[in-house]
Order: C-alpha cells, then sequence, then structure tokens
C-alpha cells in the first residue's frame, strides 16, 4: 500500500521518496529490484507507461514492478504481445497491455482500455508511445535504453517533475 501523509492522504511515489531520476542497470536482475523498488510505491489507478526499443528490458522490469505489488509468481511474468493484455494478482490487479502489435487506438477501446487505466489496480503499458494521447494526467513513464548487451539506462520519470535525471 502507498505511503500516507500526517493528514492520512496517500503520497505519490515521488512524495515517498522514490525520485524521479535515472539509473544504470547492468543485469537484468538489477533491472527486476528497479521495478520491484517502483512496484512498492504504486497504489490504485496508477498507469506506468514504458518506452524503448526492443530488448531493452520493458518486460524484465515490469518482472520486478509485479514484485513489488505482491504477485505470486512475478517470474512468470510475459509480454502480452499477441493476447494484448494479462492480468496478475498480487495486493492489487496488475493490468499488463503489449500494444507492440496494436495499429488502431480503436483495439485499445475494444478491450475497455480506459476501465484499467481509472480502475481497481495498477495498468503498466509496454510501447505506451502507441496510445500518448490516451494515457492519464498522472502517469508514471520509465524509459529503458540499451547501452549494451548487458547494460540498460532506465529513467522514472513523475508526473510533474518532467524529465528525469540523465546519466
Amino acid at each position: 500500500m502507498r505511503k500516507k501523509d500526517e493528514r492520512g492522504a496517500k503520497l505519490s511515489p515521488a512524495e515517498a521518496g522514490f525520485p524521479s531520476r535515472g539509473w544504470v542497470s547492468r543485469s537484468a536482475s538489477e533491472t527486476v529490484g528497479l521495478g520491484k523498488a517502483l512496484g512498492k510505491h504504486l497504489a490504485k489507478g496508477d498507469v506506468v507507461a514504458l518506452y524503448g526499443e526492443l530488448g531493452s528490458g520493458k518486460t524484465t522490469f515490469i518482472k520486478g514492478l509485479a514484485a513489488g505489488l505482491g504477485a505470486k509468481r512475478p517470474e512468470n511474468v510475459r509480454s502480452p504481445t499477441f493476447v494484448l493484455l494479462n492480468l496478475y494478482k498480487g495486493c492489487l490487479p496488475i493490468y499488463h497491455i503489449d500494444l507492440y502489435r496494436v495499429q488502431s487506438l480503436e483495439r485499445l477501446h475494444d478491450i475497455g482500455f480506459e476501465e484499467y487505466a481509472f480502475g481497481d489496480g495498477v495498468l503498466v503499458i509496454e510501447w505506451a508511445e502507441k496510445a500518448e494521447q490516451l494515457l492519464p494526467e498522472g502517469t508514471i513513464r520509465v524509459r529503458l535504453r540499451t547501452v549494451s548487451k548487458r547494460i540498460r539506462e532506465v529513467v522514472v520519470e513523475f508526473p510533474g517533475q518532467g524529465r528525469g535525471t540523465g546519466f
């Protein structure tokens, strides 16, 4: 559950101490760890948009995010490239959408995108640039970039904070 302030109001991940910034990940396990750290700060209604080329670590990051949200078997997280949506059960439902093969935003309306984006769980979107105009105002953006076979740059941006720090 998300941390609360002295009045009992829920804090955003940034307010709770997860800074908007960048990291260098030197292994898949480090990328999972970054995702897990963020996942522990997420709450009902949060949307996490992931950006990055093929093989940049988006699904690996989501495995960690699912672990941070208490998913029973986060190692079973798979990109839903052909089915479009996977559901994982944690302390909150985790809706994992992959837009790699989506050619039209109508397809998102067909699966009830708005219900997931404003629903009772956390929505995580791979290839989010394909639905940029549909993303809610409070979307958390995670940008992954391949530096070498094992090294990735990961930048987490929170709403209202602009681009995270560089490397």
